[in-house]
């Protein structure tokens, strides 16, 4: 075909009669993109780069192939960005599959209901909120909560398990993707993975904030490809999308260039579907199908506090359950600052260990009359003895964790 118009990282392509839609087109610059629009007089295509070298009346070539990544083994310990390209320095891949980006997510017959649990390493989420192998838990708080410290600390604290692990089915793969993060974060992320010696159970997506939205919005799916590698082959992963509410802003940037009818806060009419395939595709497989697993940490940034914005309204109901932080209290040093009243899981105590079971199963319940009480504690300076305790314990308990 040849480009009729071209702008903003879009370009309008006039005679590709027989592409499918989310086809990967090649233009003569070498540049990639890929066709989202199918209208009746031309094809409208993101680019995955710059749009500076592309001119219209440009020749546009059809790849005949789906967008896919490579998966597989070598890509642990490597980083790459959102079309499966090393950026890390250390060379090309070597033997790896490659998959489709966009797959539908298991069946019904093929899951089976969470009862691995997945250690975060951390107090406060493993007694109160149990993540399980498979599981979807939302982490959503206000900017410099501690949010991506939590998914971090996660991959740091497998490398104990990992180590210790002998069989495949105890070993948990880790898959980082950074949406719209500044470079030097990335590059820190990188150190701090690799003193810890936690990147060779690693690997690291990254499309970074000067990255063209395209990217950006592809991310999240390559590295859930790079992830269903482990699932699909009876091994065990771990995936964080950090974060998805910079996922929906790059979409909604490209469906307002594609000329799409916007809808609330200016985003597109599917935006929910955009989140909700994404992170069904996290699965715990059945016992005939390998039993592997994907386990989902989506990251969303709230504004102020507001919870009811239309990003994490739409993601709190596909999740398993959300770690709700608080600005409040990580200035007061309580850190992770987890509000353990608005989070939950919903997968909840299946996810336990016996033992952690026995030890936690009292210990929400007492935390909640803590914070009760406290309330009152305030105005108040005679309190009886059982109030009292009740109090002394609630601070001990908060401490430790």
């Amino acid at each position: 075909g040849r480009v009729v118009s071209v702008g903003d990282g879009i370009a309008r392509v006039y005679g590709l009669n027989e592409i499918q839609a989310g086809e990967m087109v090649e233009f003569a610059s070498g540049v990639k993109g890929i066709a989202l629009n199918l209208e009746n007089e031309n094809v409208g295509i993101v680019v995955f780069g710059s749009d500076t070298a592309i001119k219209e009346g440009d020749i546009v070539k059809r790849t005949g192939s789906i967008v896919d990544v490579p998966a597989g083994k070598a890509m642990l310990g490597r980083v790459v960005d959102a079309l499966g390209l090393p950026i890390d320095g250390k060379g090309a891949l070597s033997d790896h599959e490659r998959r489709r980006v966009e797959v539908k997510a298991p069946g019904i017959i093929e899951r089976k209901s969470v009862h691995e649990p997945m250690q975060t390493g951390l107090k406060a989420v493993d007694s109160l909120v149990p993540i399980g192998r498979g599981q979807r838990e939302l982490i959503i708080g206000d900017r410099q909560t501690g949010k991506t410290a939590i998914a971090i600390d996660t991959i740091l604290n497998q490398k104990e398990m990992n180590s210790r692990g002998t069989s495949e089915s105890e070993i948990l793969y880790c898959v980082y993707v950074a949406i719209g993060q500044k470079r030097s974060t990335v590059a820190q992320l990188v150190q701090i993975l690799s003193e810890g010696k936690a990147m060779e159970y690693s690997i690291l997506v990254a499309a970074t904030a000067s990255d063209p939205a395209p990217l950006q919005f592809l991310a999240p799916y390559s590295g859930c490809a790079m992830g269903e590698y482990f699932r699909d082959n009876g091994m065990h992963a771990l995936i964080i999308y950090d974060d998805l509410s910079k996922q929906a802003v790059a979409y909604r940037q490209m469906s307002l260039l594609l000329r799409r009818p916007p809808g609330r806060e200016a985003f597109p009419g599917d935006v929910f579907y955009l989140h909700s395939r994404l992170l069904e595709r996290a699965a715990k497989r059945s016992d005939l199908t390998g039993a592997g697993s994907l386990t989902a940490l989506p990251v969303i940034e709230t504004q102020a506090g507001d919870v009811s914005a239309y990003i994490p309204t739409n993601v709190i109901p596909i999740t398993d359950g959300q770690i709700c932080l608080e600005t409040e209290l990580f200035y007061r040093g309580i850190r992770p600052a987890i509000n353990v009243g608005l989070s939950v899981s919903r997968v909840g105590s299946a996810a336990q260990l016996k033992a952690m079971k026995q030890v936690c199963g009292s210990l929400k319940l007492e935390l909640a009359q803590y914070r009760e009480v406290a309330a009152f504690a305030q105005f108040g300076s005679d309190l009886d003895a059982a109030t009292q305790a009740l109090l002394n314990r609630g601070a001990r308990l908060t401490e430790v964790l």
